[in-house]
């Protein structure tokens, strides 16, 4: 807290000293009313949105220095990014669900309409090059968005072509060996009709965290980020335009997380991996969309919007962390995905609302080889021999006798699973006038999927059984004891190869939506909702006993206040949320007991949670500006257990990376002409990383990232110095107390931009 209290000094300081020469500012820049958010599709300027939403613009994008998504998860209020690139959460509620359970998205990312994958979202070209906008909703999509929104939207539109030529350039390095060459080209091909625009975007990295077993960089980058647009407005179709997309990313680096060996003195300045087999990941992704709009006069329009995506990822992985060789894991991945919405809009002077019809089709595959060092299951041991009427003392040495001869029982594993999910859905938003300043609101969603999941797999014995003898005399209790075992061990191997048949599942669901609103002024309205949330039931494998098991559809009720406010003719804007989230029939992860594998979803969990977000930006003068953000937010377990196998009550714990607080904020100081500087930070409260007891071995500490940026614009050059976490915060990532392995947050970066705009 030192470092925001800091800032918040200097701030305040610079505030006043701005304060002096401040003037009316409103014709100049109007503020948050200039920002327009397009994620509930409908077009409605930032403070004429209830729901909870942050909007990154081009401007701020430019100002912090944000590279990729993640640096923006870092400065939203009540958002955080989990462990590297594979995640985050939405007011404490993970993408990827808050205890691992289901095989849907909780929160999903669209680049230019397309839905990226939940589970290799690494792979998602969502760097901000380029980028016009980044919408972050906060709650329940599952009205507008449906699919996999429960716990909000990140919404990533990249720029438009124009009729006026514009090419931009940008060259960048820090000394984190960190390079970014840069460009983009747009402009007319017919003038008024025809429009095009390209970019690209080529990163490169060496990481922070050096293996020593290979000699080489553990989590490096290369990415290459392809983009093609085209706008057409033909003069013979008044109202009409087409627009299509193309993106092409290819990105090789570090596996979704870097762990680093913790064991060794001072671990954050000597970032050391011993793993023998490589830690990376190598993707392809093509995306392209078609987005078609025409307004057909009376306050009508007509979008269709058509969204096409291949993924393919493989991945590697070194399953003990070790320089020891025997154990690693490959996963090959490819989900191609296609969607076509297709929405009828209406703006009237009392009614305005939406209604739309959507279809989605994803099929996924995955291949994945092994070699997996299974900890031996000393419980499940000792209760097979007290089967055999063996006393509960002697079993439990006998098993612990067997540990200590294989503590891990390595096993060759070979999968492969095939899933398809097909849904449909009707959804409508609308807002009646009652009055001028009274307005109710509502939605609804009729939702139906289909999803489809097969699994093969063959598991085989990969090492040396105990020999009996070194136990005991030939023909002893305890030579057949562990005779027996060995054939107990083979068996649980065994027992792991199979196939599950492919079983279709549907679920429908129709989650309505109603609200108020109340427009006191023209500066000042507030509103109240609420509405269902949703994710469909499914098919989970379990890898230890290969089968499917199904589990079924969790729900949420959320309630929501909202103010906007705008103060000091628009110069100033106070906004804020207020929710409360009950869930019910949660899907969590549980494990059964046979080994660590034992593991499939069930619906065991029921929770709550409630918090705020409170969100201010102020234009003082032309030459200060500052903003802040504050999200608060407590999530809780109120049932999570069941009574099959070994699994415990786990209620009363928290979801994993759900701050209690978030808080950020910036400033910009343009003190002479050409020179402007950036000075931001944000703060995030302590975490647990997993839902486990006692989960205070889970703690993460709370961190406070300070960053800066200081340009002079030279047209047509902008030279620029900048520096992330300028007081060289250490803080972990992911980590558990007593584990030799972490992931790590990054180090202080300094560096140097030079951009080239015409």
């Amino acid at each position: 807290m030192r470092h925001i209290f800091l800032v918040s000094t200097a701030l305040a300081a610079l505030s006043l000293a701005a304060k002096a020469q401040a003037q009316d500012t409103a014709s100049e820049d109007p503020g948050n009313n200039a920002i327009i958010v397009t994620g509930e599709k409908a077009e409605r300027s930032l403070q004429d949105t209830n729901t909870s939403v942050a909007v990154i613009t081009p401007r701020r994008i430019e100002q912090e220095n944000l590279i990729t998504l993640q640096d923006v998860f870092q400065r939203t209020a009540n958002v955080t990014e989990t462990y590297g690139t594979a995640g985050f959460t939405i007011r404490g509620i993970a993408n990827y669900g808050v205890s691992g359970g289901g095989d849907a998205a909780l929160a999903t990312v669209y680049v230019d309409g397309a839905a990226m994958p939940n589970n290799i979202l690494q792979a998602a070209p969502t760097d901000l090059w380029d980028v016009a906008q980044v919408e972050i909703f906060r709650g329940p999509q599952s009205t507008l968005q449906g699919l996999n929104a429960l716990a909000g939207t990140v919404i990533v539109r990249t720029v438009d072509p124009g009729d006026d030529w514009e090419v931009r350039a940008r060259a960048k390095y820090s000394n984190a060996d960190e390079s970014q060459f840069a460009v983009a080209l747009g402009g007319p091909i017919v003038p008024g009709e025809l429009a095009f625009r390209v970019s690209a975007d080529k990163r490169d990295a060496d990481g922070f965290t050096w293996n020593r077993t290979r000699n080489t960089h553990e989590n490096p980058l290369d990415s290459t980020n392809l983009r093609a647009k085209l706008l057409w407005t033909p003069d013979a179709l008044p109202g009409f335009e087409a627009r299509l997309s193309y993106n092409h990313y290819e990105r090789y680096g570090g596996y979704r997380f870097s762990y680093t060996d913790v064991s060794v003195p001072d671990f954050f300045e000597n970032r050391i991996n011993n793993s023998d087999y490589p830690n990376d990941s190598d993707a392809n992704t093509d995306i392209a969309t078609l987005e078609l709009g025409y307004d057909l006069g009376n306050g009508l329009s007509l979008t269709a919007i058509s969204a096409y995506s291949d993924v393919e990822e493989f991945n590697r992985f070194d399953n003990d962390t070790t320089a020891e060789p025997g154990a690693y894991f490959d996963q090959a991945n490819d989900f191609k995905t296609f969607s076509q919405e297709l929405r009828l809009n209406y703006e009237g002077e009392r009614l305005s609302g939406l209604l739309g019809g959507f279809f989605y089709h994803r099929d996924q595959g995955q291949l994945a080889h092994s070699l997996v060092p299974v900890p031996t299951p000393v419980t499940t041991i000792s209760q097979l021999l007290q089967a055999n009427m063996v006393p509960a003392a002697t079993a439990d040495y006998i098993a612990g006798l067997y540990a200590a001869a294989l503590p891990g029982i390595p096993v060759n594993y070979t999968s492969t699973s095939d899933s398809r999910i097909q849904t449909m859905a009707l959804f409508g938003d609308l807002r009646f006038k009652l009055t001028d300043r009274l307005s109710l609101l509502g939605g609804f969603r009729y939702d139906r999927e289909t999803n489809r999941t097969a699994l093969t797999q063959d598991t085989t014995f990969n090492g040396v059984y105990p020999d009996p003898a070194d136990f005991g005399p030939v023909g002893s209790d305890i030579y057949f004891a562990i005779m027996g075992i060995n054939a107990g061990v083979a068996a649980l191997v065994a027992d792991a190869s199979g196939s599950a048949a492919s079983v279709d599942r549907t679920f429908e669901a129709f989650l309505p939506k109603a609200g108020i609103e109340m427009a006191w002024t023209d500066d000042l309205q507030t509103a109240f909702t609420v509405q269902r949330g949703y994710r469909s039931g499914g098919s989970s494998t379990n890898t230890a006993r290969s089968e499917t098991f199904a589990y079924d559809p969790e729900y949420t009720w959320n309630y929501e206040l909202s103010l906007r406010s705008a103060w000091l003719d628009g110069a100033l804007t106070v906004n804020a949320n207020a929710y409360y989230v009950d869930w019910t029939d949660q899907q969590t992860a549980v494990n059964f007991g046979l080994n660590l594998y034992d593991t499939h979803t069930v619906n065991a969990g029921k929770s709550h949670l409630y918090g705020f977000e409170l969100e201010v930006a102020h234009r003082v003068s032309r030459m200060f500006d500052w903003y802040a953000a504050l999200g608060h937010t407590k999530t809780k377990f109120d049932e999570f257990d069941t009574s099959v196998g070994s699994f415990r009550n786990l209620a009363g714990l928290e979801f994993t990376y759900a701050p209690r607080i978030t808080l950020s904020g910036g400033m910009n100081l343009r003190p002479v002409d050409n020179l402007s500087i950036n000075l931001n930070a944000s703060y995030r409260s302590a975490v647990f990383s997993q839902v486990s007891n006692p989960q205070s071995d889970y703690r993460l500490d709370g961190r406070t990232l300070v960053n800066v940026r200081a340009a002079y614009d030279f047209e047509p050059f902008t030279l620029a110095i900048f520096a992330s976490n300028l007081f060289d915060e250490d803080y972990i990532q992911y980590g558990a107390a007593g584990e030799p392995m972490a992931v790590l947050g990054d180090p202080r970066v300094v560096g140097a931009s030079i951009d080239f705009r015409w």
